[in-house]
Formats: structure tokens, sequence, C-alpha cells
């Protein structure tokens, strides 16, 4: 077979699989379709399928197939964080600045701490830092890691559990806002590169000149021709943001951030984030799972994925339970809280990508973190679901 027949060989599995197993086992409750298509990802990288059938995996998954699948995934996660980057409401934030200051601090620092302080007791064994990262490097990305709340996916849970519209809802979309602006500049602060502090000058300083003009222009367009405009300023601040050693996933988030997300109509914005879901993350997902590794040992990588779990979930329910007694909160709220800010997919596998590009962390981490991930956020529904009726049975 020719490269194209492969590549569409590949694409079906990766369409296919997990929405068949997402439909037929109906794992929603438990598990999204997204979280099925990161499951799906790992199960079909070396790790597992390689592993189970190395020539057939080999076949498919060969270095044509994946450099054309990698394509698609760079411009797909580029475009979903520019989305991300663009819903950001910090005007609702800066309204309620001290009850969502003191809560997004909270929900930050706390699992900081204590995802750093699991990844500094780890990271004395060999085969979890990357060659071109250093122990301070990973320890603060792995502690940021476990501090990460999806955006995105916390609006798809919110709505799923009739949330995303409430008083509470309107809440949490505040204190995950506040923090995701702090999870992109906290990147940035572990990527600057002093070798290369002159080039990263440069971008910064050029971004904030090329912003204001944009703006300008932007002012003046139709919608239409917004949306072209908006994919070449992502283009260009991603290469721009690569160029100087920031990643181009730190440039598609700045280049989302700095445009107003009024300037497109509400349908077309959902539609777009719909589709980048389902026609092109799918492929994000599948090339984020080629990049696992198992080869410090299965037991060893999903010890270390317990251990991030365990210090994520302790840090984010300590300090939403803090910022509940400095507020006084009714009671309930704080774990419910709590628990939806837990969810991480999507943003958290973005950010450890980074940290792997960068070669801050291993393949084995980066495993043991997407691990995490998977099973923060398949925690999320289950657990919120039941303290959401007792916190409405405690209301009336």
């Amino acid at each position: 077979m020719g490269t194209t027949e492969i590549f569409l060989i590949a694409l079906t599995i990766i369409l296919a699989v997990p929405y068949l197993i997402w439909r037929l086992l109906r794992t929603d409750y438990w598990a999204p379709l997204v979280v099925v298509q990161i499951i799906g990802g790992i199960l079909l990288g070396p790790g597992v399928l390689g592993a189970a059938f190395p020539d057939y995996y080999a076949f498919v998954f060969n270095p044509q197939v994946v450099g054309s699948l990698n394509g698609i995934a760079w411009w797909a996660v580029m475009m979903f964080v520019f989305v991300a980057g663009l819903e950001l409401d910090i005007s609702d934030a800066w309204a309620n600045r001290r009850e969502t200051t003191i809560t997004a601090a909270c929900a930050l620092v706390t699992p900081l701490i204590a995802g750093a302080a699991a990844a500094a007791w780890l990271l004395r064994s060999p085969g979890w830092i990357g060659l071109e990262g250093t122990y301070h490097q990973a320890v603060l990305g792995i502690g940021m890691a476990c501090a990460v709340t999806a955006l995105p996916i916390l609006v798809l849970l919110m709505e799923k559990l009739g949330l995303f519209r409430q008083p509470l809802g309107q809440r949490l979309l505040r204190y995950a806002s506040l923090d995701d602006v702090a999870i992109w500049g906290v990147l940035a602060l572990i990527l600057v590169d002093w070798q290369r502090m002159e080039r990263q000058a440069i971008f910064l300083v050029g971004f904030a000149v090329a912003a204001w003009a944009v703006r300008q222009i932007f002012l003046r367009l139709q919608e239409d021709d917004r949306w072209h405009v908006s994919l070449i300023w992502l283009a260009i601040v991603g290469f721009a943001a690569d160029w100087s050693g920031l990643h181009f996933m730190v440039g598609a988030f700045l280049a989302g951030a700095v445009l107003d997300a009024q300037w497109f109509s509400r349908g077309r914005l959902d539609g777009f984030r719909q589709f980048l879901l389902l026609a092109v993350m799918p492929v994000f997902f599948l090339s984020t799972g080629l990049r696992t590794k198992w080869d410090v040992g299965g037991v060893a990588v999903f010890g270390a994925a317990l251990l991030f779990l365990a210090a994520s979930i302790a840090g984010k329910l300590a300090g939403v339970q803090l910022a509940g007694r400095i507020l006084g909160w009714a009671k309930g709220e704080a774990s419910v809280i709590g628990w939806m800010l837990q969810t991480k997919a999507l943003i958290m596998i973005i950010f450890v990508n980074v940290l792997l590009d960068k070669g801050i962390i291993t393949n084995e981490t980066f495993t043991a973190m997407l691990l995490m991930a998977v099973m923060s956020t398949m925690l999320t529904v289950p657990m919120v679901t039941p303290k959401l009726k007792a916190l409405a049975l405690s209301h009336k």
C-alpha cells in the first residue's frame, strides 16, 4: 500500500475506535468522549499496541504517516489553544476580584506546592528529568501540571451537570480563567532561555506592538474577515514564539488572549470549537499517545501517576477549602468547586507536551502525567454528582 492508503487506515482507527467505545459502552458518566480519545491515543501508542503487535504498529504508524499526523496535530492544538485564549473573560473576574483572586490563588498554589513536593521526591531517581531540563524546571513544571484546570473540559462537564448558566458555574469560570492566565505565565517562565534572552525580548516587544496594531485592524473588519485574519495572526505569532524559544503553543495562547471574544459571534465560536474537538483534536490525542513510553517499567510509571494524582487532588481540595473558609462559603460548596477545578484533560496534556518538546521531562514522566490527567478527569463527574444533590438539598 502507498502512504495515502495507510494514512487513511490510521485516520479511520483514530476516529472510529474511541467513538465506538464511547457510544457502545455508554461511558459518558465517568469518561466523556474526549477522555476516551485520550485513552485511545495511549492504547494505540508504542507502549501498548506497539508492544502487542509490533509488525502491525510499524506498518500503520510508519514515519511518513506519523509525520503527516503530527502536522495535523500541531495545527489542531494551536487552533484549540488560540480559542481557549480568545474565550478568557478577565473582565468578569476583575468585577469580582477579591473572591476570584483568593479562590484562584488558593486553588493554584496549594496543588502546585503539593505537586512540586511529589516531583522533588520522585526526581531523585534517574529517568524522569529530560536531557535539556534542569531539576528546578522539572519540579516547577510538574507542580504546575498538578495545579492545572482544563477550562474547555470544565465547560463541557458543567454543561453536562447543568451548572454552566447557574451562578456557581459562572464562579467556576472566573476561577479557572484567572488560573489559565497564571498557568501560561508560569510556562513562559519555565521556558525562559538565558542564552536566547535577546530573541525572547524581541518577541515580547514585537508582539506587544503587533497586538495593538492587530486590535485596531480587527475593529475595522467584518466577522468573516476577522476569522481569516485571526488564523494568519495565529500562524505568525506561533512562529515568532517558537523562534524565540518560548514554544508555538505559548504563542497560540497569546494570539487568542489579546483578541476580544465579542468580535466573533457566539454561535460560530462554539461551532468552531466543536469542529476542532470532532475533526482534528482526535489526531492530537493519537500523536500524544505515540509519545508515551514505559521504559522505566509499567509499575513505576503507574506509581508516579498515582503519586501525582494524590498530590493534585489533596492540594486542590485543601486550597479550595481554605478559600471557602476565608470567604465564608456555604457548607458543601468548597468540595464541589474543588472537584470541578480538578478537571485536567486537554490543557494539562498540552502543557506537558510543551515540557516534553523542550526536553524538560522524559517520555516516562510525560506518560505518568498523561495517566494522571485521565484519572483526574474521570473522577470529576462521579465525585461531583452526589455532592451537587446534597448541596441542592441543603439549600431547600
